[in-house]
Formats: C-alpha cells, structure tokens, sequence
C-alpha cells in the first residue's frame, strides 16, 4: 500500500506531542482501534527516534508513521532511517521538502500565506499544513483553496476541535492534524479512545456531507 492511501482513506494525523516510547505503542493501538491510521511523533518528544522505530516496527503495516516537527534535512533523514514514512514540518523549508521527496517520503510543510504555499508546491509537497489553523480561520483557507493547484491538499492543525470540522471542510480543508485534542501524556488510554472516535466520527460525517 502506498503510504498515501493512509490519508485517503482517513485524513486525519494523530499527533503524539510529547509521547515517550514507554508508552507510544499502548497509545497507537488505542488509535488504531478508533480507526485513526497516521501517527505522528514530533521530534522535540522525549527520544522520538526510539519512538518512530517502536511503532514502525509494530504498525509499519497498517499505519503510516511520520516524524513531525521536522526543521532540518538531516532530521528528515534519521528519521526515515527509524521507520518514518511521513515527515511533517510547521514551515515552508525548500531543502526538507526536496529531501523527504528524494527520500521517497510524504512531505506535509507547513504554511501561513500563498507564497509558503508555492514554495512549498514547488519543492515538491503536495499536502500543506495550516499551522496555526485557529490563527487564521476559516476564511483564510478558503481564499488559499480557491489560488491552489486542484491537486494540493490542505490540512488544518493547531487550535481545532471535532466540533469544528464540519466548517472547515466546507472552507476546502482536506484534512486535519490533532494534537491535544486527541493526545497529552497525562490522558489515559480511554479518554485518548474516546476522543480518537469523536474525532473520526465528526471528520467521515463532515467529508461525506460536502
């Protein structure tokens, strides 16, 4: 399966921010359980390295694994080597785009205005990521959708609950990343299950009723 096939299918990233690799895999299968299939570990978590290699070994199979917070081409790097397939980053940086794609590697940069975005597309990403989401709005990504190449897809991250998926969708958002929303160290397995399942629930409602 092509590691793009995981965000078709539901394209929602779980981002595991601050996730240790003692607990990542009793996290992941809760997920997985939800029907979430993207995992993200942000570099700046305790060891992520250990933490992308536990699950890759684990869910490489039937999760698209990916590194987030991802400043530097050597970084994109170390963490294809651990087992990530997706390699996320909160700006527009050239070099990690071009590397992640030489790679063989689903780039996700993140973007604020129309020339991020071009920048973006032009190093070869064709999954952006508005970041912070909540700052700009709604409205915001509709104007960029309506400039985008059809083929772009636009991921909305930072700030945004289940409650506010359907209005994003219906601005041109493709997908979305969760954070706290779906993740903290100090949320137990059930309350992380529950929240994954609003989540999943509200993005396949808000899709299909486009």
């Amino acid at each position: 399966m092509q590691p793009e096939r995981f965000l078709d299918d539901l394209p929602v990233v779980a981002i595991l921010r601050r996730v240790s690799p003692d607990n990542v895999i009793a996290v992941a299968e809760v997920l997985h359980d939800a029907g979430i299939r993207v995992i993200e570990v942000p570099l700046n978590s305790p060891d992520p390295y250990r933490s992308i290699e536990r699950l890759d070994r684990t869910f490489g199979e039937r999760c698209l694994c990916g590194a987030g917070t991802v400043l530097a081409p050597e970084e994109a790097e170390r963490a294809h080597a651990a087992g990530a397939r997706l390699i996320v980053s909160p700006n527009a940086d050239a070099r990690v785009i071009a590397r992640t794609v030489a790679l063989g590697l689903v780039p996700m940069p993140g973007f604020a205005t129309a020339s991020e975005a071009f920048t973006a597309i032009a190093a070869g990403a064709s999954r952006l990521k508005l970041f912070p989401a909540a700052t700009y709005g709604t409205g915001h990504a509709q104007a960029l959708s309506a400039v985008l190449p059809s083929g772009v897809r636009l991921y909305a991250v930072g700030g945004i609950g289940a409650g506010q998926v359907g209005e994003w969708v219906r601005a041109g958002i493709a997908g979305f990343g969760f954070g706290s929303e779906l993740f903290r160290p100090t949320y137990a397995l059930d309350e992380i299950e529950n929240r994954a399942r609003a989540i999943v629930s509200a993005v396949r409602t808000a899709i299909a009723e486009k």
